[in-house]
Protein backbone atom coordinates (compact mmCIF):
# COMPACT_ATOMS: atom_id res chain seq x y z
CA UNK A 1 0.00 0.00 0.00
CA UNK A 2 1.95 3.01 -1.08
CA UNK A 3 1.35 6.16 0.28
CA UNK A 4 0.03 9.13 -1.73
CA UNK A 5 3.17 10.82 -2.30
CA UNK A 6 4.58 7.52 -3.66
CA UNK A 7 1.60 7.09 -6.00
CA UNK A 8 1.96 10.58 -7.28
CA UNK A 9 5.73 9.15 -7.57
CA UNK A 10 4.87 6.54 -9.68
CA UNK A 11 2.46 8.07 -11.61
CA UNK A 12 4.77 10.42 -12.52
CA UNK A 13 7.64 8.00 -13.42
CA UNK A 14 5.49 5.84 -15.97
CA UNK A 15 4.24 8.86 -17.42
CA UNK A 16 7.98 10.30 -18.34
CA UNK A 17 8.18 6.22 -19.65
CA UNK A 18 5.47 5.92 -21.48
CA UNK A 19 7.10 9.20 -23.21
CA UNK A 20 10.02 8.06 -23.52
CA UNK A 21 8.73 4.42 -25.36
CA UNK A 22 6.84 6.84 -27.32
CA UNK A 23 3.57 5.45 -26.22
CA UNK A 24 0.31 7.29 -26.86
CA UNK A 25 -1.66 6.17 -24.39
CA UNK A 26 -1.29 5.39 -21.00
CA UNK A 27 -4.01 3.02 -18.73
CA UNK A 28 -3.85 3.47 -14.55
CA UNK A 29 -4.74 1.36 -12.12
CA UNK A 30 -4.93 3.75 -9.30
CA UNK A 31 -7.87 1.52 -7.54
CA UNK A 32 -11.05 3.22 -5.65
CA UNK A 33 -10.16 2.91 -2.58
CA UNK A 34 -10.10 0.08 0.39
CA UNK A 35 -13.05 0.91 2.12
CA UNK A 36 -14.88 1.26 -1.27
CA UNK A 37 -16.00 5.17 -0.61
CA UNK A 38 -12.87 6.15 -3.07
CA UNK A 39 -9.44 6.61 -1.85
CA UNK A 40 -6.77 9.11 -0.98
CA UNK A 41 -4.52 7.91 -3.90
CA UNK A 42 -7.57 7.66 -6.62
CA UNK A 43 -8.40 11.17 -5.79
CA UNK A 44 -4.70 12.71 -5.59
CA UNK A 45 -4.09 10.90 -9.25
CA UNK A 46 -7.16 12.53 -10.62
CA UNK A 47 -6.25 16.04 -9.79
CA UNK A 48 -2.94 15.43 -10.84
CA UNK A 49 -4.22 14.68 -14.04
CA UNK A 50 -6.21 17.67 -14.47
CA UNK A 51 -3.23 19.79 -13.20
CA UNK A 52 -1.27 18.11 -16.19
CA UNK A 53 -4.06 18.79 -18.92
CA UNK A 54 -4.50 22.37 -17.74
CA UNK A 55 -0.66 22.62 -18.07
CA UNK A 56 -0.99 21.23 -22.03
CA UNK A 57 1.41 18.52 -20.07
CA UNK A 58 -1.02 15.69 -21.47
CA UNK A 59 -3.35 15.60 -24.19
CA UNK A 60 -5.98 14.25 -21.85
CA UNK A 61 -7.32 11.74 -19.60
CA UNK A 62 -10.78 10.16 -19.12
CA UNK A 63 -11.61 8.84 -15.44
CA UNK A 64 -13.31 5.56 -15.21
CA UNK A 65 -16.38 6.69 -13.94
CA UNK A 66 -16.34 8.38 -17.64
CA UNK A 67 -14.85 5.78 -19.96
CA UNK A 68 -17.89 4.95 -21.88
CA UNK A 69 -18.55 5.29 -25.48
CA UNK A 70 -20.88 8.03 -24.59
CA UNK A 71 -18.65 10.43 -23.45
CA UNK A 72 -17.20 12.77 -25.38
CA UNK A 73 -13.70 12.90 -24.92
CA UNK A 74 -13.73 9.10 -24.83
CA UNK A 75 -15.66 9.36 -28.08
CA UNK A 76 -12.70 11.37 -29.28
CA UNK A 77 -10.37 8.89 -28.26
CA UNK A 78 -11.77 5.71 -29.75
CA UNK A 79 -12.27 7.34 -32.94
CA UNK A 80 -8.29 8.00 -32.97
CA UNK A 81 -7.39 4.87 -31.13
CA UNK A 82 -9.54 2.07 -32.69
CA UNK A 83 -7.68 -0.68 -30.79
CA UNK A 84 -9.74 0.93 -27.45
CA UNK A 85 -12.74 -0.34 -28.29
CA UNK A 86 -11.96 -4.18 -27.13
CA UNK A 87 -10.99 -2.24 -23.80
CA UNK A 88 -12.37 -4.72 -20.95
CA UNK A 89 -13.02 -1.75 -19.06
CA UNK A 90 -14.79 0.15 -21.28
CA UNK A 91 -18.13 1.14 -20.46
CA UNK A 92 -17.91 -0.34 -17.61
CA UNK A 93 -18.19 2.81 -15.29
CA UNK A 94 -14.77 1.37 -13.46
CA UNK A 95 -13.19 4.07 -10.93
CA UNK A 96 -10.44 2.52 -10.19
CA UNK A 97 -8.66 3.16 -13.83
CA UNK A 98 -8.07 6.36 -15.28
CA UNK A 99 -6.67 6.50 -19.16
CA UNK A 100 -4.54 9.10 -20.31
CA UNK A 101 -3.54 10.47 -23.59
CA UNK A 102 -0.04 11.48 -23.57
Amino acid sequence: MPTVQEALNRLDREIAGARQQKNSLLKIIHGYGSTGAGGDIRMAVQRRLHELVEGGQIRGCVFGENWSKTDNTTWRLLQTQSELKSDPDLGRRNQGITVVWL
